[in-house]
């Protein structure tokens, strides 16, 4: 089944007209008070550094295995570096995912003046362009991040600073995901990506370079997203919907196999994050606006983000 997301225009938030401002905010807001996804249009990234940050992420994946695993990092539950094919599993599903991926956070983080989050790491040696591209790109989407965050701040009753700041010097990370061909030795039931929901505040997904992406309606029936470099897809995550007590919804998707089983795919979201110490407790405003009682946990983003990790085979249960 194929429909369209809403779509929402980001030059009308920042056109400083007061009825196109608050018309992106009202579609932002209904957009993730209803399926929990929408289309951002215009939102101002260079076309060209898409492209050729995806040509430094094809380079780095057709690297043999045993150099991409120089950089692996499951010590700290591969939240920096390189994973590799198969490890990760979404939640309450134990068959892997089919794809390999890169995590890259802020440049700052690991510095002296941000300890909280693991150093960055870059394959330099192997892929000389890798981190200009991947960090400018980073850098731009995590601007376009905190003007989302505003207008969900505005729509919620807040100021336009009540989520960004939330989110400032957050866990914030991009992810660089390949799907390769599959063949044969494709384990039975497994699929590119299971169906899951993002834990974080939101993401943005920016338009990968084959289909497959798909989104549950209201009804359990299959969305087929379509999209192209000139959108970035929206997702609201378990963290807002946390805080909002499912005001803002976190919508069940997934990656399918493709038709053609030697087509290979790349995508980039990134998934927004507030500090680890932010307490995603229901805000009593919206527990009155949903269902009257408290219907997610008190829980720290920290906490939530490891008791995650845990789920999905990245981190171990016990680890501190």
């Amino acid at each position: 089944m194929t429909r369209p997301l809403p779509v929402a225009d980001l030059s009308d938030f920042l056109s400083g007209e007061e009825h196109r401002v608050q018309s992106f905010i009202q579609i932002v807001g209904d957009s993730l008070a209803d399926i929990g996804f929408f289309a951002l249009t215009n939102h101002g990234i260079d076309l060209s550094l898409i492209e050729e940050t995806y040509e430094q992420a094809e380079s780095f994946f057709m690297l043999d295995d045993s150099v991409k695993l120089l950089y692996a990092k499951p010590e700290i539950s591969h939240q920096r570096g390189y994973t590799a094919f198969g490890v990760e599993h979404a939640k309450d599903n134990p068959a892997p995912d089919l794809k390999e991926f890169w995590q890259t956070g802020r440049g700052q983080q690991g510095s002296e003046t941000d300890i909280k989050y693991p150093m960055n790491i870059w394959p330099d040696k192997h892929t000389p362009l890798f981190e200009q591209k991947v960090d400018a790109l980073y850098n731009k989407m995590e601007a376009i991040s905190n003007q989302l965050l505003s207008a969900c701040s505005l729509y919620l009753g807040k100021s336009e600073n009540w989520l960004p700041e939330m989110a400032s010097k957050g866990n914030t990370i991009m992810r660089i995901i390949h799907y390769p061909p599959l063949d044969s030795s494709t384990p039975q039931g497994a699929v590119r990506s299971a169906a899951h929901e993002d834990i974080n505040f939101i993401t943005l997904l920016m338009t990968a370079t084959a289909a497959g992406l798909q989104v549950m309606d209201h009804d359990g029936t299959w969305i087929d997203v379509e999209g192209n470099h000139e959108q970035i897809i929206v997702d609201s995550g378990d963290m807002i919907q946390n805080l909002t007590n499912g005001l803002f919804k976190s919508t069940t998707h997934r990656v399918v196999n493709p038709g053609d089983p030697t087509q290979r795919r790349f995508s980039m979201p990134m998934f927004v994050h507030p500090r680890n110490e932010i307490d995603l407790a229901p805000r009593p405003e919206y527990i009155e606006q949903t269902s009257g009682s408290a219907d997610f946990p008190a829980i720290t983003a920290g906490e939530y983000l490891h008791q995650r990790l845990a789920e999905i085979g990245l981190a171990s249960v016990h680890e501190d």
